[in-house]
């Protein structure tokens, strides 16, 4: 069975506090709620949830659908982007089975990134890490007027902005998140084909602004 990895890796620092912190945890919920209704998404994607503030930690590990409880978060500290990405670069070497001679190995992975600020570490030595690294695409979703879109943009080419890190901007950008999750697992179920950009995601919904 090859799995559809999908890494999720959310800013938990300070500047989370409140409001935003408590629409993540929910957002998460809804998506894993919603994705275990698609039947394609229940028997490929496997989940991965890492958390980035003063340190990067992976919180819940590349688990299916069934199996997958979410971790509570809390919100403190800086922003070290740069140790999540070498994080979950790492996390793709351990836990994704590569392609071999002999055996198919899982598709590649998803990624997607979500920040309400600026890194407080050496981002860039991060991203030479995560360049190295092979995924079907990343999304970086700057979330909020102090995320920095264009550092993002050095990250991957699919970013998106929120205006606000409120409540119901968070809940639309993890709708949308699970829609990408499951028409991809739909396309390497049905066509054996890999998504390789958002250009064939669903439209994200208007308070996600694509950033071009």
């Amino acid at each position: 069975m090859r799995r559809l990895p999908v890494y999720l890796v959310l800013d938990t620092s300070g500047s989370m506090t409140g409001e935003p912190i408590e629409a993540v945890k929910n957002g998460v919920q809804v998506m894993i709620s919603s994705l275990r209704q698609n039947p394609q998404a229940i028997e490929t994607a496997y989940i991965s949830i890492i958390t980035f503030d003063s340190t990067a930690r992976q919180i819940v590990p590349l688990t299916d659908l069934a199996s997958f409880q979410m971790v509570d978060i809390k919100a403190t500290g800086t922003t070290n982007l740069g140790e999540a990405l070498k994080l979950v670069s790492t996390c793709i070497d351990n836990e994704v089975t590569k392609t071999t001679a002999e055996q198919k190995g899982d598709w590649k992975p998803l990624v997607f990134i979500m920040t309400d600020g600026i890194p407080t570490d050496d981002w860039q030595s991060g991203l030479e890490e995560f360049k190295k690294r092979k995924t079907a695409y990343t999304v970086a979703c700057a979330a909020g007027n102090a995320a920095d879109s264009n550092l993002l943009k050095q990250i991957t080419e699919n970013v998106v902005s929120l205006d606000t890190a409120d409540s119901q901007s968070i809940a639309k950008f993890f709708t949308w998140v699970s829609a990408s999750i499951g028409v991809t697992s739909t396309k390497v179920e049905d066509a054996g084909k890999e998504v390789t950009g958002m250009s064939e995601l669903p439209p994200p919904p208007s308070e996600l602004n694509i950033v071009v």
